[in-house]
């Protein structure tokens, strides 16, 4: 491993209205943001679809989108993520066995254990990066097929500037607990925003706002990468 990469997904309160649920035992619920692409076919939606709780994502999240097809991206099935826009860029440069460590919003249900914040919830060891611009017809073909579970690839577009990043399955992993980087800090005008927490800032060595995913962190120091194996656990 030379890098690794932490990016945010999920449902948040830009991107869907709510955050998904972090309970009194550390576990949580990955809920993604919603598909607005009309030509997906995606059939999930946050009613439709249990989550590890046992409950629908539905009770946790506004009525108003209980039916909405979810964008289920990055997806810990076939373990693939993609974009095909701002962080395209950053994907592609990325490696065979580089990290890619996602972190969502979490909120805290029935408990008050946990603050509202942003927590790692899982990650890929990188298998294999597809940019599909490099691709013909028939390996377009090909590869479509083999991770049709993709979210990008369930909106049928020409896949054109698409890049997916495909995780080794042996090696990748949706967390069974989630794992604080956020402490909340003010702006100079006073409002609220999350920050990476002074632990995580000198174990990782990032720091300042967390609360967008781009542009991504970037850890390549060797010593920060170690501490990151070490709360992964891997």
């Amino acid at each position: 491993m030379n890098n690794a990469m932490l990016l945010r997904v999920g449902i948040d309160k830009g991107c869907g209205g709510a955050l998904a649920p972090i309970f009194k035992d550390g576990s949580f619920e990955y809920i993604p943001i919603p598909e607005d692409d009309p030509k997906s076919t995606e059939s999930r939606t946050y009613k439709n679809t249990i989550g590890r709780s046992g409950k629908p994502f539905s009770y946790y999240l506004p009525q108003r989108i209980s039916n909405n097809p979810m964008h289920y991206d990055p997806e810990f099935e076939t373990f693939s993520y993609g974009d095909v826009k701002g962080k395209k860029k950053y994907l592609l440069k990325l490696d065979k066995d580089d990290l890619l460590v996602f972190y969502a919003g979490l909120t805290p249900f029935m408990n008050n254990k946990f603050d509202e914040a942003l927590y790692i919830i899982g990650y890929f060891t990188i298998n294999r990066i597809i940019d599909f611009n490099q691709l013909n017809k028939s390996e377009k073909e090909v590869t479509t097929f083999l991770y049709n579970n993709n979210a990008h690839i369930k909106r049928k577009y020409s896949y054109h500037d698409l890049v997916i990043v495909v995780g080794d399955k042996t090696k990748s992993f949706l967390l069974d607990k989630a794992m604080l980087i956020s402490s909340r800090k003010n702006d100079k005008r006073g409002r609220p925003y999350h920050a990476v927490s002074p632990e995580i800032e000198e174990l990782l060595g990032i720091k300042g706002s967390i609360q967008r995913s781009i542009p991504p962190r970037i850890i390549k120091n060797q010593e920060n990468l170690e501490n990151l194996n070490r709360i992964l656990q891997i």
